[in-house]
């Protein structure tokens, strides 16, 4: 089987970067995009942040307190897509088969689409060259042999790096490699690994299939071939969204059912029109409850058809609300989520603007 020529392409602070890049009276200061008062939270941070300890998704008080210095301005979110849509652009003059990941990464399938170069490296390096000279930003590039590989390369040498994993390398790469800094495995498993005396990837390595089965499922199988370098997902063109969700973060906390029954009555009303613009049917409903002592839990309800309308969207939301009142502490956050669509969505990847817009509480 032919080896695979994969490049994981990763914008470098993204949002930050635009920011500096049409302000130059912030470049080299501490920045974060986001709001500043009391129950924001911050959607992306420049580096010179990040040297602070900032990172997404922090609460503003807290990056505050990190970095007294730091910068805070509004996301311009229709100027990001359009730069993301630059890039894309770029990606296009290369090869067909670009799998976008949200607006500032994408996996690229260099396979059969190296032409005169000759060679991934030099084609990944050319993306980054292009790039820099048609939006004065920089990008990070990892080239590798599958996609896993490939996504570990391009955080290898950030900011504005490239690195390559080769097929002789990337066994030993990984087994060197702390479980926690593996694509696909999040906290929760990664403390259940430690757990199991799995620190590494070497570690990982000891286990066979049975055992992987029994203590993780169904992930069992791809956590086997990380360890060993191997991952044989495809780029995928056309990938089809998995859900679609509005969530809302409050000045002050909502005690009363009256508040928490207009305020989700305002989710239903603006997830039903970003449900109708894409011209998708949903049948499952997700409500998000974030309590003021940052305890968070989630209800869902799947129906036996697709959810035919606003009123039906916002009455499952209700009824999936109503066990949970008194509302004991406050709730600061509400949330109404539609998966188990019927219809391909768009690629385009609006998390982070949801984070930022709906939701200020994972380059």
């Amino acid at each position: 089987m032919e080896q695979r020529r994969i490049v994981h392409i990763d914008m470098d602070a993204f949002y930050a970067s635009v920011e500096q890049r049409d302000a130059p009276s912030l470049r080299g200061r501490p920045l974060a995009v986001g709001r500043g008062e009391a129950r924001g939270v911050v959607a992306a941070a420049s580096y010179e942040a990040r040297r602070f300890g900032v990172r997404s998704a922090m609460p503003s008080v807290t990056a505050k307190r990190l970095c007294p210095e730091l910068v805070f301005v509004p996301g311009r979110f229709d100027v990001y897509r359009a730069v993301s849509a630059q890039i894309h652009d770029i990606f296009s003059r290369y090869t067909p088969l670009i799998q976008p990941l949200s607006l500032d990464e994408a996996y690229l399938d260099l396979t059969d689409h190296l032409g005169a170069y000759g060679s991934a490296t030099l084609v990944a390096d050319r993306i980054r060259a292009d790039i820099h000279a048609e939006t004065g930003l920089t990008a990070s590039a990892g080239v590798s042999y599958n996609r896993f590989l490939a996504k570990l390369a391009s955080d290898y040498r950030k900011p504005d790096g490239l690195f390559v994993i080769t097929p002789a390398m990337g066994p030993d790469f990984v087994a060197a490699l702390p479980v926690d800094a593996f694509h696909g495995i999040g906290p929760a498993t990664a403390r259940k690994m430690r757990a199991l005396g799995i620190e590494t990837g070497a570690d990982l390595r000891t286990h066979d299939i049975e055992t992987l089965t029994r203590h993780f499922g169904k992930a069992a199988a791809f956590y086997y071939g990380i360890s060993r370098g191997i991952d044989h997902r495809p780029v995928v063109v056309n990938r089809e969204r998995k859900s679609l969700g509005t969530e809302q973060t409050y000045l002050q906390d909502l005690t009363s059912e009256t508040d928490a029954h207009m305020a989700l009555t305002q989710i239903a009303a603006k997830l039903w029109g970003s449900l109708q613009r894409r011209d998708l049917q949903a049948r499952t409903v997700t409500l998000k409850v974030k309590y003021a002592d940052f305890r968070q839990i989630t209800r869902a309800r799947t129906l036996p058809a697709p959810v035919p309308s606003e009123e039906v969207l916002l009455q499952t939301g209700q009824t999936l609300m109503a066990p949970l009142f008194p509302f004991v502490p406050g709730v600061r956050l509400l949330g109404l989520t539609l998966s188990g669509f019927h219809a391909p969505a768009t690629t385009q990847c609006d998390q982070m603007e949801l984070l930022f817009r709906d939701a200020p509480d994972p380059s």
